[in-house]
């Protein structure tokens, strides 16, 4: 499908891209959404943490949420999303991917990029309940590249009516790229210093598959996917979990309406993190790439970002068809 023009045009400070991204991440507060928290037991002995908000009347629309790298279900992105989804009657199910949930998940292994079985657990959890005829699906950058690897892989299986990706890293050595310029070194530390508290702690449960000079050893985001990724996923190193977790590859293969939307000032993301290729080749995908709008970092007027009504006016045009 042709790239969609985008009329988000943002007060001249948000124009800025790291603007947009630390006001979003740090100031940006969201009210009055009531989470219910359901545990669901996972095949291989952990659990994932769902939580959920409801629309005011029964309905049988819901919307999975995924949120971004060491973010959770309370990120401001996914409550607002969740928000304005119940104002317009559809219920929301946030996934906390695992070790994200503010307890520390059971196994070695955590979540990757590239990890989309929990996500399929969901989704069949989902329609067991025999309660939603539509499932729709948004994530956010990490969260957005599982999705979409999840789309590309299940196909014309893939029980979704329609999904959305926000400030997707689809091209994962690209965005890796990125963060360890010297432009995004405050966010590449601030990551860094909560994957290896997380994995501090793992080292201390099992001693046995780590070491402390590993740990000591870890100085980039890299290292940390080199050290701890991709061995405890099955990948060789970080090039290889790159390689084969991140979505690009995948695209071609959606055949769900699906809209990504990457804004030019996002400085997490490289070039290779733009499909234009793919998009024009997929009648199902839609590119949408503003000026505008930094990483996760979408203004809105009334508290309610771009991306958000963007998300809304999507879905209804695929209902609408």
């Amino acid at each position: 499908m042709p790239l969609i023009p985008s009329d988000y045009r943002p007060p001249f400070l948000f124009k800025n891209g790291h603007f947009s991204t630390i006001y979003a991440g740090l100031v940006r507060k969201i009210n009055g959404v009531l989470q219910r928290r359901e545990r669901l037991e996972l095949p291989d002995g952990d659990f994932l943490d769902l939580d959920w908000s409801e629309a005011n009347a029964p309905t049988n629309q819901v919307c999975i949420l995924l949120h971004g790298l060491e973010g959770s279900a309370q990120r401001h992105y996914i409550t607002g999303s969740a928000k304005i989804l119940n104002q317009r009657g559809i219920d929301a199910c946030a996934i906390n991917f695992r070790g994200c949930s503010g307890e520390p998940n059971r196994l070695y292994s955590s979540y990757h990029s590239g990890h989309t079985q929990d996500l399929e657990f969901v989704v069949h959890h989902i329609l067991k309940q025999n309660k939603y005829t539509t499932i729709f699906l948004k994530g956010f950058s990490l969260g957005a590249n599982v999705m979409l690897k999840y789309l590309g892989e299940k196909g014309a299986q893939a029980p979704v009516t329609a999904a959305v990706a926000v400030s997707v890293p689809c091209d994962l050595k690209s965005a890796c790229n990125q963060l360890l310029a010297t432009k995004n070194a405050l966010y590449s530390h601030r990551f860094k210093k909560t994957l290896l508290a997380k994995l501090k702690e793992k080292q201390q449960k099992f001693p046995d598959k780590l070491d402390n000079k590993a740990i000591e050893d870890i100085q980039t985001l890299k290292d940390f996917d080199d050290v701890y990724t991709g061995p405890a996923h099955g990948f060789k190193d970080a090039l290889d979990y790159y390689k084969k977790a991140s979505s690009k590859q995948f695209l071609q293969a959606i055949t769900v309406p699906t809209l990504i939307i990457n804004a030019a000032n996002d400085s997490f993301l490289g070039p290779e993190c733009y499909p234009y290729q793919e998009a024009e080749a997929n009648d199902n995908l839609s590119l949408e790439v503003p000026y505008f709008g930094g990483h996760v970092g979408f203004w809105g007027k009334n508290n309610i970002s771009y991306t958000e009504n963007r998300c809304i006016a999507f879905f209804a045009s695929v209902l609408a068809k």
